[in-house]
């Protein structure tokens, strides 16, 4: 699987970490309460099909990117800056 990078252009997966899923950049507020918490840290969807993930560029820029990838085909349909990441 090849990744594009924004700013080291297209390469391969093995040069990025993946982090986790993109829904750890919504962090709820410090006293959001310990159901909201408890939803952040461990529920997640587990369905096939498009899915934003989080990745870092580790081997190249250090970037941290959004990327939509295809869970059933790992089709990548898109990777962009994250927000509030290195790049």
């Amino acid at each position: 699987m090849r990744l594009r990078c924004p700013i080291c252009g297209e390469r391969d997966v093995r040069e990025f970490y993946y982090q986790g899923a993109a829904v750890m950049l919504e962090r709820p507020a410090p006293d959001a309460g310990e159901a909201a918490w408890d939803d952040y840290l461990h529920l997640r969807e587990n369905q096939p099909g498009d899915f934003e993930e989080l990745w870092s560029h580790d081997a190249g820029c250090g970037a941290w990117l959004k990327v939509v990838r295809n869970t059933a085909t790992h089709e990548v349909k898109s990777a962009d800056l994250a927000a509030g990441g290195k790049g």
